[in-house]
């Protein structure tokens, strides 16, 4: 049952809230000062969720010295106007509420930084149902979910069986995975249902409030 799970960790772009426009339109913008045309915003939506240099150097063939210029041209934006192009998924506070109310201990997981992420949660005043928010440093640290899970669990002393991990893209399933925790897939965000099954997660919500209802007791 999901219920036996003490401490919930979320990943924050895709799970908690809906980042697409300022994410697509912060790579827009760094392509374009990299000499890129990019009119198509959806054909940007590959980059939300993984981290963002190796994006950068998988999706353009990009040098690490050029993907560190596309982040850093991307931040000059992200970090004054695309982090507020954002919305919390409809259903995900009164989830947050519902599994506060039960007891249980709420972290943020995300390979975005977390000055960001942080920024992110007291904006969109959620910020107050997590007891930490972790994300990647500004130099690349634990942009890698397996990592930054590693990280979080050691530094807040947690019992990887009692744990969950609840996310939209592989790379919170293999985080999850490699550190021992299960891990709930969940289909609204921008991870394929092929891209999340092959990861074999424990469990899998295609929308929010099945999520919800499972914590309430009700599947």
């Amino acid at each position: 049952m999901i219920q036996r799970y003490q401490t919930v960790l979320f990943d924050l772009d895709g799970t908690l809230t809906d980042p697409r426009e300022g994410i697509t339109r912060s790579i827009q913008y760094a392509l374009a000062k990299l000499g890129i045309d990019e009119p198509d915003l959806t054909k940007l939506e590959h980059f939300i969720g993984p981290p963002l240099l190796q994006a950068f150097m998988q999706f353009y063939g990009f040098d690490e010295a050029k993907a560190w210029e596309a982040v850093n041209f991307y931040r000059e934006r992200f970090k004054v106007t695309g982090l507020y192009e954002n919305r919390v998924f409809e259903g995900v506070m009164p989830l947050l509420e519902a599994l506060n109310g039960q007891g249980r201990q709420l972290y943020v997981a995300t390979s975005k930084p977390w000055v960001f992420a942080r920024e992110i949660a007291r904006h969109f005043d959620f910020a107050k149902h997590f007891k930490v928010i972790y994300g990647s440093e500004l130099d690349g640290t634990r942009t890698n979910k397996v990592e930054l899970i590693a990280h979080l669990m050691r530094e807040q002393g947690l019992d990887p069986a009692t744990t969950l991990m609840i996310g939209d893209r592989k790379h919170d399933l293999i985080g999850a995975r490699s550190n021992g925790l299960d891990s709930a897939a969940v289909g609204y965000g921008f991870g394929s249902f092929e891209e999340l099954n092959a990861e074999a997660p424990t469990w899998h919500f295609e929308t929010l409030a099945e999520l919800h209802q499972a914590f309430m007791g009700h599947r």
